[in-house]
């Protein structure tokens, strides 16, 4: 039990041992229940057929749902992006989930990604804005400069997410690239 656990993203040999002798401390029926819903989740849980996000059904609520603006669409890499960019409610219009970015030293190209689907989906829905929220690294701005490239010859606006400085950091602390961007990113002050 302890190997297994140690496998999961962020558990290290020590914090699955606790985990372990925490369930083996436990009663028996709750070791079930987390076993039963670990099953339940795998046997239910599949990908949407428009977006590439995680569903339980065809499409997943977000697509499905009609007051969302379907000529926007956000381009992340994976569903915890997705989960991200909801809990902000400041993002009205649908998804697109990649499965990951541009990175050809893991032999990851555009091949391994949903690119094909994505320009699919362009030329069959009225789509008018991409808005790419891939991570603020090489890779994703690779894949973002890739996906303009793209995309902006069918006619479709392509933005990206703006990055720089977090709510609440102090100058002093923030790196080069990161102040930079703050400064190309800024914005009119109005009152």
């Amino acid at each position: 039990m302890i190997d297994e656990l140690s496998r999961l993203p962020g558990i290290g040999q020590k914090s699955a041992q606790r985990l372990a002798f925490y369930l083996l401390k436990r009663p028996k029926e709750d070791a079930l229940r987390l076993a039963r819903a670990i099953e339940i989740v795998r046997g239910k849980i599949t990908v949407c057929e428009r977006c590439f996000t995680l569903a339980t059904e065809q499409y997943c609520s977000i697509c499905r749902d009609p007051l969302r603006e379907s000529d926007l669409v956000c381009v992340v890499e994976g569903p915890q992006d997705l989960v991200a960019i909801e809990k902000t409610h400041a993002f009205s219009g649908l998804y697109h989930v990649l499965g990951g970015s541009l990175n050809p030293l893991d032999g990851i190209g555009p091949d391994q990604l949903r690119v094909r689907e994505l320009l699919a989906r362009v030329q069959s829905d009225s789509i008018k804005e991409i808005i790419v929220c891939t991570n603020p690294n090489l890779e994703g701005d690779t894949t973002a400069m890739y996906l303009a490239r793209l995309l902006q010859p069918l006619g479709i606006r392509v933005t990206r997410i703006a990055s720089g400085l977090p709510v609440g950091g102090d100058l002093e602390y923030a790196d080069e690239l990161t102040l930079e961007r703050a400064i190309a990113g800024r914005q009119e002050v109005v009152e």
